[in-house]
């Protein structure tokens, strides 16, 4: 999935970084505390930055999911075992 589908500039402003840069990084592989030290922005905002963007796409793929059914999906996709008693 591309970063350019949902609004880049917002987050740019909303924490006041370059979000597509540090998208960039992660994609090649640096973690939280190298690009804290490279740009300066604190780790908690880089974590928060991250779980913005996951839930954006978290979201998207759902309403990919959900218009590809035709219908809503079940509310429930996940398979929950028991423990043994």
């Amino acid at each position: 999935m591309s970063y350019a589908n949902f609004d880049t500039k917002e987050l740019c402003r909303k924490y006041r970084t370059n979000v597509p840069r540090l998208i960039r990084a992660w994609k090649k592989g640096f973690n939280d505390l190298e690009l804290s030290r490279i740009t300066g922005v604190n780790v908690t905002t880089l974590h928060r930055i991250r779980s913005e963007i996951e839930l954006y796409h978290r979201r998207a793929r759902l309403a990919r999911m959900i218009s590809a059914d035709g219908e809503q999906a079940p509310a429930q996709r996940h398979i929950f075992l028991r423990p043994l008693l």
